[in-house]
């Protein structure tokens, strides 16, 4: 069972917010606050992201960025 939409919405848009505000305090080029709040915002999205389709047959326009980098880190 899905949560509501607007609870979903309402959580990425909080994540957002507090990911704008580890940005602003960023005090190091990798500070783990930030990558967090970044890590949040994508956790977020996708909840929110299977909530409208599972509520309405929705989605959205958009799409969690993916470092091939990061995949490289990894191995």
């Amino acid at each position: 069972m899905s949560i509501d939409p607007r609870v979903a919405l309402q959580a990425l848009i909080t994540a957002l917010e507090e990911h704008l505000a580890a940005s602003a305090s960023r005090r190091m080029e990798d500070d783990p606050a930030v990558e967090g709040a970044y890590l949040a915002v994508a956790d977020a999205f996708e909840s929110y992201e299977e909530a409208l389709y599972d509520a309405h047959g929705e989605v959205t326009p958009l799409e969690i960025y993916e470092d091939p980098d990061d995949d490289d880190e990894e191995n």
